[in-house]
């Protein structure tokens, strides 16, 4: 089933991040362990990605995994793109197939197999809705004819507050996007429901589905740095306590994810997991959270 099928039927989507190789062998290995859970997500989000100068090549990573059957969704930026840049990418992502794309800009958002990688948040709708109303009528930015139409399953990320109401700017900007035609909105990491629980509020009148982040922790040092280096409170102390007094830290890291998992199935309507390198692991999380 494909992850437009899955939020017609109003399933429960799975999806995850997928760290672009940086050689073939990486590309071997990557494919296999992603094999190992396939079937168990609606769609494998590849991000842009440079490391000390190297730059991943999304594009070919989107379509190495359409190659072995596995749903790619093409996850780009908008704020240092032209729209002249950002139409060249998403011609080159539909040419492999790829059906889905997530879009942010480099502020806020956590990405990548480290914690020292980036955070990006926020759309730059009117450049990205310019393009992809071109796209759909089959005619380039500069008027030229295209082959075929191109239409994506858009998914916007967008900021869950910690407990407070959801500031008037983030609502004009999920309106934004609900005139560019997002078909669903991906939040920021989410641990407590009670919080999360308001946000829900505050966007049901939009009407379109929502995606909780969920980030898998392996230690205490993990959380901490997150709220030390990235954002204040973004790890619960809960969290960060039930790691560091746990023996068996990956126990109380699988616990901890099922948890959330669990109380998010009744909230809205699916998950995307960061796995912070925690990529090879991730069918032990899958299975102890019962998803699929």
């Amino acid at each position: 089933m494909t992850l437009r099928e899955s939020l017609t039927q109003k399933k429960f989507v799975v999806t995850s991040e997928v760290q672009v190789p940086l050689g073939d062998e990486e590309s071997d290995g990557l494919v296999e362990s992603l094999g190992r859970v396939n079937g168990k997500r609606d769609g494998m989000s590849v991000s842009e990605m440079e490391l000390e100068g190297i730059v991943g090549d999304t594009i070919r990573t989107c379509d190495l995994l359409k190659k072995n059957n596995l749903p790619a969704i093409y996850q780009t930026t908008t704020r240092d793109k032209n729209r002249f840049k950002i139409q060249k990418d998403l011609i080159l992502a539909h040419d492999t197939g790829v059906e889905n794309l997530l879009v942010f800009t480099e502020d806020y958002r956590i990405t990548g197999d480290t914690l020292q990688e980036s955070m990006f948040f926020h759309v730059d709708s009117g450049k990205l809705a310019s393009v992809m109303d071109h796209l759909k009528k089959g005619i380039t930015v500069e008027g030229a004819k295209l082959d075929n139409k191109i239409e994506f399953v858009l998914g916007c990320g967008v900021e869950t507050p910690w407990g407070k109401s959801m500031p008037k700017q983030g609502l004009e900007e999920m309106e934004d996007m609900m005139n560019v035609g997002v078909g669903y909105f991906l939040t920021t990491p989410v641990f407590d429901m009670d919080p999360f629980i308001k946000f829900m509020k505050q966007a049901e009148p939009f009407n379109v589905p929502v995606i909780a982040e969920v980030m898998i922790l392996r230690s205490a040092g993990m959380g901490k740095f997150l709220n030390r280096h990235f954002k204040p409170g973004l790890v619960p102390e809960w969290v960060i306590g039930k790691l560091a007094q746990a023996k068996n830290k990956q126990q109380a890291s699988i616990e901890i994810f099922a948890t959330i998992v669990t109380n998010l199935k009744y909230i809205c309507q699916g998950v995307h997991i960061v796995t912070i390198g925690g990529v090879d692991n991730l069918e032990q999380y899958l299975n102890a959270a019962k998803l699929r």
